[in-house]
């Protein structure tokens, strides 16, 4: 039920990062920034269906679901597209936007660091780490909380 709300704040958040950087934007990493957003959007959309899919076979017949062919690849397909796909364009997108965020300077030194060794963690320890899965979220909480501070220190600036 909220995780379209979830989607529309992260197409919002990659509205403010593309505003943010402005004219400042690098046409390759933008792209390469913008698609990995969307084929994650998209990849999390669809493994929600998937999953919201069983869950409500799952309500009806319970007993008949758990043994059938159908059941498992439904569920082998929402694992393997959130994480597979989606957890690997999530870094991608975290190295895009810190390698831009880098070069343009929108967000602290420490801030673009701290997203490559994310990504790079995201990228080659999720299936090892457990906990992986939170890495992304913190990390775009982080990004919007800088853009927040920054924005308050504009506006005492220009008050």
């Amino acid at each position: 039920m909220w995780l379209p709300f979830a989607g529309i704040a992260f197409l919002w958040f990659i509205g403010v990062l593309r505003d943010r950087l402005g004219d400042l934007e690098d046409r390759f990493f933008s792209t390469v920034f913008f698609g990995s957003a969307l084929l994650f959007l998209a990849m999390l959309f669809v493994a929600a269906a998937l999953v919201g899919g069983i869950l409500i076979a799952f309500a009806k017949t319970p007993e008949a679901l758990i043994g059938s062919a159908s059941f498992q690849i439904a569920r082998a397909a929402a694992y393997n597209l959130v994480n597979v796909y989606m957890v690997k364009m999530a870094s991608v997108f975290m190295i895009a936007t810190s390698t831009v965020a880098r070069h343009t300077g929108i967000v602290p030194r420490w801030l673009t660091f701290t997203g490559f060794a994310l990504a790079y963690v995201v990228l080659f320890g999720s299936f090892y780490i457990s906990w992986s899965f939170l890495v992304f979220p913190t990390w775009v909480f982080l990004i919007s909380a800088s853009f927040l501070k920054d924005g308050r220190r504009r506006a005492e600036g220009n008050g």
